[in-house]
């Protein structure tokens, strides 16, 4: 990406969290990642449920333009109505969510989440490669012979919650890298736990697809998986990873990922939903 936005601010909106102080390291570790190349005038990261809030920071900013990323995995309640609202969006929770708002002398650009972004299939990708390679099994195995799963949260309450986790399982079998791809939900069908009744691999890798490594992440998916509760605590009080990789169960061999919204090629992904809103003109 050549272009320059020295005129534009960035604002990356993240969920956030009190109960987890985790929970904002990803917005905040790209946020500084991109000011350090200098694309842009401003940037800044802001949060749903922590400070500093959105409706904070927002009036902080300065530039002619400015996008606004939701760091989100998919369309649902937040990224349709509680961001456009603290925005002051103009039709947010009522309808179709405006992209482009201009306010004085002020364009704002809401830009679509970075996980239904096509690219993101690559971020999840890396994901399970590098499982493969830092923790390689006593006997090779190749990722034709793996089977792997993406989890994700769902939900009845929006339909929209597992639609993007199921639409890049899709890309990525069609890519015949794996020997099958399939989502996973802590809330929905098929669950976790079906994981090892699922697969007909005795290889399996399980990406959470979550932006930070929360207490879905560290918490309920290792539990879901079948590690006890007891050692999920004491590895992360010793700062671990909650799962060894790989761990076998039920006669398979598992390995359990962090979330994607650290991988490095994220803030790419970003930058693709700028340059997508950029051509509104503003």
């Amino acid at each position: 990406m050549n272009e320059s936005y020295q005129d534009s601010a960035l604002l990356l909106v993240a969920h956030g969290s009190r109960r987890n102080a985790d929970s904002s390291a990803p917005a905040l570790q790209h946020a500084a990642a991109l000011r350090e190349r200098g694309l842009f005038g401003e940037v800044a990261a802001a949060f749903c449920k922590q400070p500093p809030f959105i409706r904070d920071v927002l009036p902080t900013l300065s530039a002619r333009r400015v996008f606004v990323v939701p760091l989100f995995i998919g369309e649902g309640y937040f990224t349709e109505q509680f961001i456009p609202h603290e925005l002051g969006l103009m039709g947010g929770g009522s309808g179709t969510v405006p992209r482009l708002q201009r306010r004085a002398t002020q364009a704002l650009h809401y830009c679509g989440p970075v996980g239904t972004h096509p690219s993101m299939t690559e971020v999840l990708l890396a994901r399970a490669t590098d499982a493969l390679e830092r923790h390689p099994p006593a006997q090779p195995v190749k990722a034709a012979e793996v089977t792997l799963f993406l989890a994700g949260h769902g939900t009845g309450r929006n339909e929209n919650s597992r639609k993007t986790i199921e639409w890049h399982a899709e890309l990525i079998r069609a890519r015949r890298l794996y020997a099958e791809v399939q989502a996973l939900f802590i809330e929905e069908r098929p669950r976790i736990g079906e994981c090892y009744r699922l697969a007909n691999t005795r290889h399996l890798v399980v990406v959470p697809c979550f932006i930070s490594d929360g207490l879905h992440a560290t918490e309920d998916i290792p539990e879901l998986l079948g590690e006890e509760p007891a050692v999920i605590r004491a590895r992360r009080d010793r700062g671990e990873w909650p799962w060894r990789n790989p761990t076998e169960r039920h006669g398979k061999w598992v390995w359990y990922t962090p979330s994607i919204g650290s991988e490095p090629h994220l803030p790419e992904v970003i930058l693709e939903r700028v340059r997508e809103a950029a051509q509104c003109p503003g």
